[in-house]
Formats: structure tokens, C-alpha cells, sequence
């Protein structure tokens, strides 16, 4: 079975961006899917900005990237898995912002490899990282 791949905040920004390695990745046409944390996190960008044509053409963007995405819910499997990562992180001294664990604990859900560029990720126990922008 080929492997599943979850999309971070930054790798749906670099598609947004049409960074040439993550459209050649995903012209590769692997299982990919995002959640609803990337989704709001991507919402919150864009609701910055000032209204305007640059809005409006990452709006569109953004729209073009979600559509045929499948965009995963918080599960209560998601919400264990959260609880344990966050203690097992606090007790080795790293802090990863609350909306990152959410993201890692979709992604360990799930059996799915994270792509993202964030370091961060590195610390989480168990989870797979690709970084589709080296």
C-alpha cells in the first residue's frame, strides 16, 4: 500500500507559492490529504492581509489547493495521541506550538508521513517527516 502524506501549513503554502520541487512531488500523484488545523492555519494568513488583488489571488489559490483535498477532522484517536506527545515532549524539555502537535497527532492518527520543512516536527516521537521544498 503506498503510503499516505499529510500536507503542513508550510508545504500548502509552497503550493500555493508554485515552489517547482512540491508540484513535481505531488505530479507524482501520491495519497495526500491535509487537516483542519493547515486549513485554519492557512484561513488565519489570508484573513491578515488587507482586502486587495493579492488577497484574492492567494484566496483563489488556496481555494484550488483545498478542493480536492480530503481535509481530516480532529478525532478523539488524534486527541490521545496529542495528549501523550505533548507530556512525552514536555518531559525532554521541547515545546512545539499547540497548533503543530494538533498537525503531528493527525499525522500519527493516521499512520501518515508529515511533509514539512519545520524542524520542529524532528522532535515528535514516532512520526515521519519529508520536506518536499530540498
Amino acid at each position: 500500500m503506498p503510503p499516505l502524506y499529510l500536507l503542513d501549513t508550510n508545504t500548502v503554502s509552497a503550493v500555493m507559492a508554485d515552489d517547482p520541487k512540491v508540484k513535481a512531488r505531488l505530479t507524482l500523484r501520491p495519497t495526500i490529504v491535509t487537516c483542519a488545523i493547515v486549513r485554519g492555519e492557512v484561513r488565519y494568513g489570508l484573513e491578515r492581509l488587507p482586502v486587495g488583488k493579492r488577497r484574492t489571488n492567494l484566496e483563489q489559490k488556496a481555494t484550488m489547493v483545498f478542493a480536492p483535498l480530503p481535509i481530516l477532522p480532529i478525532t478523539s484517536a488524534v486527541g490521545d495521541i496529542y495528549g501523550r506527545s505533548r507530556r512525552s515532549l514536555e518531559m525532554q524539555g521541547f515545546n512545539l506550538s499547540d497548533n503543530d502537535l494538533w498537525i503531528a497527532a493527525t499525522a500519527l492518527s493516521l499512520g501518515a508521513v508529515l511533509v514539512s520543512n519545520d524542524q520542529a516536527f524532528s522532535h515528535v516521537p514516532g512520526l515521519t517527516v519529508e520536506d518536499w521544498t530540498v
